[in-house]
């Protein structure tokens, strides 16, 4: 043991073994000893010297202390020494440093200090040292399986270290770890209960962690969010004072972007969590000058970054917008445009809640009317968009606070025509108000200020407020500038002409060609798609020498990108004009350009604009970010209206007079034929929308149809059930006549009687079967008149056809029903008659009975009895034909009924039948027209095809004319 004690601190004894004996010593006493108390001192002497002898020990002892961590689980004092060796093996020494002098445990922020210069060297060595032993660590997945095992160890000692050696391993080496924790069973979730630790250091060492593990990998941030991550996450952040918390609260917010930025899964989980509204409490910071410290702003900023990582541009359109919704609902939006007016607020805190209020509102109508609507708490009070512009414009405020105006601007005018149109509204004579300050006049104050990056601001801001927007473009035009006392006024697209063309001769802070870049992107997009500026501009007689000369001239390369936009802008002429002005036509400017300037080297100038470099910056993001004034020369919707516009005016220049002649003629032909055929798809559509209101009624009364001949089924029966009761008395009457008949007794005179009474109500059931039978004729008589009237509708439509079918077959078979009924009606008639019959024969032989004997007496006493009794059987007899006779007449109610609706129903399909052969004489007409186009557009097209221009091979002519073909064949 004397070499343990020489590493533990105590006495030397003899001479003193090297570092590399004393690991050798240490590892074959940890291989080969016992007892745990000697493999314990030998690992916690291995400790000792991991930091000093980190190579030594990674290759002499990593295979005996992941041995221990296999064999030795049980104790956890000896797992807690090998651990931390580990981790002493595979993390820096300076991060190692850092962690020791932390009060609670390791930094959480993640970030490191500067480091001397001559140090770099070393700490660049020992972080590949880390990455090669972190590599030969992870070779065995079994070794990363182990410590994942060893993190379900409540006990300290293990779990701390367990953490922070994962940890370690993921810095080295993110990627290999990732994929093997991910194939690990119920690796993440073992992960995920760190955050669920009472004990702070782990659970914050735990969010490291993720924080690595999370990095760059979707599959692992899917996992962990469906772990409760979010909703684990945000009760800490609450826990911890929101804002105010320290530096665990900017952890959770850094695991937050780490699993929702780029990942739209996350972003909607989050979403339909309703987590979005818990981040409100985050920004009510209130109005105060005091309390911002540097953690809070750092939280605040990571906070409003989460809030852009929600609603950014690159997010589906969808997601982006659900979410802008669920952000102005909850009050969000309101309370950033809180902080956005208040004072007191850091000045990047400022700058990046303009940023993300401009995300919130981006595209968004109803969020971008609330954007409008927000007043300054100012004296008097001003709209907040007015309030930004002025910091746009004042060159005393920072760059960066400018830029972001810039942007929240834009995305106010983000697909708002509303808002356009009260922007240029600020411009209009009409509407200036001269004791207030309006967004227009700050725009026209910074567009010709002696300030460049004023200039370019204002100009990209205006171009902004005429983005697609045709109407606004014209209205701009009414707008007078006074320059000076007595001197006319002038319009702002002359003003600006002057300005460009006299660049050079204005003193200017900043870049001359950055104002001229900013005042001809400006008027390049206010004349693009808009005729009548184009011949404003060409009716001023400079503007075109002025361009041509740019063009033509050797400038240097800082000119090159003038001449460039020049360019574009003399080719927006040629391609937008309407050839009013007899001076400048697209043929005679044409002229001027192959004269003066050359097609080729016009070509080539106007292609140098999306060969600049910071063109190709510009197009990546709608965000204007710019590290430094002189780098602002691009505007996003720019780059757009380039990339567009760039092959189309190439192929105008080179055209010939003759070629846009017949391209025009082919222009009108197709725009008149796409007309008459949209007239025409129009008609169709209304008709087809006809056709379907009427097969709706035909429905509905085919329903009605059905209902009846339910209730029909229902009162068979019930004439069944009548039937059988019938009879069932029609026998018993039977047997008690054929009785009366072998006795010959005598009927007194009150039988006599009830014979009467019979005979009366089967006269009166006679009148009633012959009403039934008068009624069935009239209804044999209807159902024919509707056969026929059923034949003709067939014959004169065939949509119709299977409808009429279908009803015909429903009323044959309630004739056949009926038909049967009145024959069901016939037979018990005849059967009452034979009855009747019967009963007068018995009456008539009873009547000279003999009255000597007593046996006689007793005969005709027993006759009385089954008289009374056939009597009473008799009366019920009258009671069920009653109701039988009642049940009749609510069928032939319901029948009439029926019969009326019929009727009604075959009047509704003649009408249709007549429509529908109008709507088919109507098409084949069309048809014929668009037959006729047809034949023109193909002798069109061969004759462009004779000129050498492209054609598309697929016809959506055609293809919409067969889906006509097919929609008439499905009405057929």
């Amino acid at each position: 043991m004397n070499f343990l004690r020489g590493v533990m601190g105590g006495q030397p004894a003899g001479p003193q073994p090297s570092g590399t004996e004393t690991i050798q010593k240490l590892c074959d006493r940890v291989a080969s000893s016992t007892l745990l108390e000697d493999r314990r001192d030998a690992v916690r002497a291995l400790k000792a010297l991991s930091k000093k002898y980190r190579s030594e020990v990674a290759s002499q002892a990593m295979s005996h202390l992941i041995h221990i961590l296999q064999t030795d689980s049980s104790d956890s004092e000896i797992i807690g020494y090998a651990l931390d060796t580990l981790y002493n093996i595979f993390s820096n020494d300076e991060e190692e440093e850092q962690d020791e002098s932390e009060d609670g445990g390791p930094s959480s922020s993640g970030k490191q200090s500067s480091k001397p210069a001559h140090d770099e060297n070393g700490q660049k060595q020992a972080d590949d040292l880390g990455c090669q032993f972190t590599e030969i660590f992870i070779k065995e997945q079994e070794n990363v399986t182990l410590l994942l095992s060893l993190l379900e160890e409540f006990d300290f000692h293990v779990r701390w270290p367990g953490v922070k050696l994962l940890t370690a391993l993921l810095k080295n080496q993110c990627s290999q770890v990732q994929a093997v924790i991910l194939v690990s069973p119920m690796g993440v979730s073992r992960l995920m209960d760190l955050l669920a630790d009472s004990r702070e250091v782990i659970r914050n060492d735990g969010l490291l962690l993720l924080q690595h593990l999370t990095k760059g990998n979707a599959a692992i941030q899917k996992i962990v969010a469906f772990e409760n991550a979010f909703e684990r996450l945000l009760d800490i952040i609450t826990e911890e004072g929101n804002s105010d918390g320290g530096i665990v609260v900017e952890d959770c917010l850094l695991l937050l972007l780490n699993l929702l930025k780029n990942n739209s899964s996350n972003q909607n989980f989050f979403k339909e969590g309703s987590y979005i509204q818990r981040m409100k409490p985050w920004f009510e910071v209130g109005d105060e000058n005091s309390g911002w410290s540097a953690q809070k702003v750092t939280n605040l900023h990571l906070m409003l970054q989460l809030v852009r990582v929600m609603v950014s541009p690159v997010n589906p359109p969808g997601a982006t917008s659900s979410c802008q919704k669920s952000m102005y609902h909850c009050g969000l939006l309101q309370q950033l445009c809180t902080i956005l007016m208040a004072t007191g607020v850091p000045a990047d805190i400022l700058t990046e809640t303009i940023n993300t209020v401009s995300e919130v509102i981006r595209g968004s109508q109803v969020n971008q009317d609330y954007f409008a609507s927000v007043n300054a708490p100012s004296n008097p009070p001003r709209p907040a968009i007015v309030v930004l512009l002025m910091s746009m414009v004042n060159e005393k405020q920072p760059f960066v606070l400018r830029c972001a105006v810039l942007y929240c601007f834009q995305c106010f005018l983000y697909k708002n025509q509303k808002g356009q149109g009260e922007i240029v509204a600020t411009l209009l004579p009409s509407t200036i108000d001269a004791n207030s300050i309006s967004a227009g006049q700050l725009l026209c104050g910074g567009l010709f200020s002696t300030d460049s990056v004023s200039n370019w601001c204002a100009a990209v801001a205006l171009a902004h407020a005429l983005q697609d927007n045709l109407t606004q473009k014209e209205q701009l035009l009414r707008v007078q500038l006074a320059t000076s006392l007595g001197n006319p006024p002038v319009s702002l697209l002359q003003q600006c002409t002057n300005i460009l063309s006299q660049g050079d001769k204005i003193d200017r802070r900043g870049s001359k060609v950055q104002t001229r870049v900013g005042l001809l992107m400006l008027l390049c997009t206010w004349i693009s798609n808009c005729p009548i500026a184009v011949t404003h501009f060409l009716h001023n007689q400079a503007n075109i020498p002025f361009l041509t000369g740019q063009i033509s001239e050797n400038l240097g390369e800082d000119e090159e990108l003038v001449q460039g936009l020049c360019a574009l802008l003399l080719g927006i002429c040629i391609y937008y004009n309407d050839n009013s002005l007899e001076n400048y036509t697209k043929e005679k400017l044409k002229q001027l350009i192959e004269k003066r300037i050359g097609k080729e080297n016009f070509v080539e100038k106007l292609g140098s604009i999306c060969k600049h470099e910071l063109y190709s910056r510009a197009a990546q993001k709608p965000q204007p970010v710019f590290s430094s004034p002189e780098q602002m020369l691009f505007d996003h919707e720019f780059t757009k209206l380039v990339k567009e516009l760039e092959a189309v005016l190439t192929k105008t220049v080179h055209k010939s007079s003759e070629e846009e002649k017949k391209e025009e003629e082919v222009k009108k032909t197709l725009e008149q034929h796409d007309s008459i055929v949209t007239q025409y798809k129009e008609l169709i559509r209304e008709q087809d929308a006809q056709i379907n209101e009427l097969k709706t009624q035909v429905s509905s009364m085919k329903t009605q149809n059905e209902q009846l001949q339910a209730s029909v089924t229902q009162q068979l029966s019930q004439i069944q059930q009548h039937k059988d009761q019938y009879n069932v008395l029609k026998l018993k009457l039977g047997k008690d006549s054929q009785q009366h008949n072998g006795e010959g007794a005598q009927v007194n005179g009150v039988q006599l009687e009830e014979l009467s009474r019979l005979q009366e109500e089967l006269e009166e059931l006679k009148k009633q079967h012959g009403v039934l039978q008068s009624q069935l004729a009239e209804k044999d008589s209807l159902i024919e008149k509707m056969k026929s009237e059923g034949a003709h509708a067939v014959e004169g439509t065939a949509g119709s056809s299977e409808n009429n079918s279908e009803l015909q077959k429903e009323l044959e078979t309630l004739r056949a029903q009926v038909q049967s009924q009145s024959a069901e009606i016939s037979q018990l008639q005849a059967e009452r008659q034979e009855l009747l019959k019967k009963a007068e024969t018995s009456a008539i032989v009873s009547a000279p009975g003999n009255t000597d004997s007593s046996a006689a007496a007793a005969k005709i006493t027993e006759l009385e009895k089954r008289l009374s009794e056939v009597t009473g059987e008799t009366e019920k007899i009258k009671e069920e034909g009653k109701i039988w006779s009642d049940s009749k007449a609510a069928l032939e109610q319901q029948v009439a009924t029926a019969n009326s609706s019929v009727a009604i129903l075959q009047n509704e399909k003649s009408k249709l039948q007549q429509e529908v052969a109008e709507s088919k004489k109507e098409q084949d007409d069309l048809l014929m027209l668009l037959a006729d186009q047809d034949q023109k557009i193909k002798s069109l097209k061969d004759k462009l095809k004779e000129l050498g221009e492209p054609i598309e091979e697929d016809d959506d002519l055609d293809t919409r004319d067969q889906y006509d073909d097919e929609d008439d064949e499905d009405d057929d």
